[in-house]
């Protein structure tokens, strides 16, 4: 992806944060669970989010009791995070572009970004958040891949839609099964900035009536980036399929992968003073 599709693309979120909010999922509570357990996401526990979106992430973080700032550089994505944010003092969500925004100069001990870590320039992504850890601090990402499963069937029926109203289609594209989705932390390792990377995997289903469905289609940068006739088309053969051969409904796969990898102590280039770190302001 070039910077300026990338950019193209990510501010499409932007555009409908409501509908964001209301139709994408969150992320499985065990997750939280077990990052809680490797990074210990309590209070006095300090977190930066790189693109917070509308809190899916961080209000399950913020129960938790630790202190958090939120970079989020949609304002609309940015105000429904704060109202679903409203009564959590040591939460601070803020508008600005994560690669732009300058670091404060008390380290944190976790980076996370949840579905947002390949929206960042990778020039930046790697080294700015490590910069932004104590040393030994963790970078934690979350990746959500759409899986095979679910109702198989339909997910191989309805690409005859996306070839007939999107050209950059791949002719018989399948998903792929989760186990056949390789772990990646070439981009971390090769920074040379962190230990070696630990994933965590978790698959679940969800089922979507067709409006639910067109709904969470309505949120994919690939589909609002689309000419509003061919979106138009598209998300008509999607729900003539799931409506007429389907019942009205269909069940969907996701594998949510969580990865973390420890800041190195010895790596360069850290910040001056960066010893564990008290929460607070």
């Amino acid at each position: 992806m070039t910077g300026s599709d990338r950019e193209r693309l990510r501010a499409t979120f932007t555009e409908d944060a409501e509908l964001y909010d209301r139709a994408r999922p969150g992320y499985p509570p065990e997750m939280f669970d077990d990052l809680a357990g490797m990074v210990g996401l309590g209070p006095g526990c300090r977190v930066l989010e790189i693109g917070c979106g509308t809190g899916k992430a961080t209000v399950p973080i913020a129960r938790r009791g630790a202190w958090i700032v939120a970079v989020e550089l949609g304002p609309e994505m940015a105000a429904v995070a704060r109202r679903h944010l409203a009564g959590h003092e040591d939460v601070h969500v803020l508008e600005a572009v994560f690669e732009d925004w300058p670091l404060p100069p008390e380290p944190f001990d976790v980076v996370l970004a949840a579905t947002a870590f390949h929206w960042i320039d990778p020039a930046v992504r790697v080294e700015k958040a490590a910069a932004a850890l104590r040393p030994g601090g963790a970078l934690a990402t979350v990746a959500t891949h759409h899986v095979a499963g679910g109702t198989e069937r339909f997910f191989a029926e309805v690409q005859n839609c996306y070839e007939h109203f999107d050209p950059k289609t791949p002719p018989n594209l399948r998903l792929q099964a989760a186990h056949d989705i390789a772990e990646d932390d070439e981009e971390i390792a090769r920074s040379g900035r962190f230990d070696k990377a630990v994933f965590l995997r978790y698959e679940w289903e969800l089922p979507y009536t067709s409006a639910e469905y067109l709904d969470v289609l309505r949120t994919y940068s690939g589909h609002r980036a689309l000419e509003p006739a061919a979106r138009r088309g598209l998300l008509r053969c999607i729900e003539s399929l799931i409506d007429h051969d389907y019942g009205g409904a269909i069940t969907k796969r996701y594998l949510t992968e969580l990865r973390v990898a420890r800041r190195r102590s010895e790596a360069s280039g850290g910040r001056p003073g960066a010893g564990r770190p008290h929460g607070g302001g």
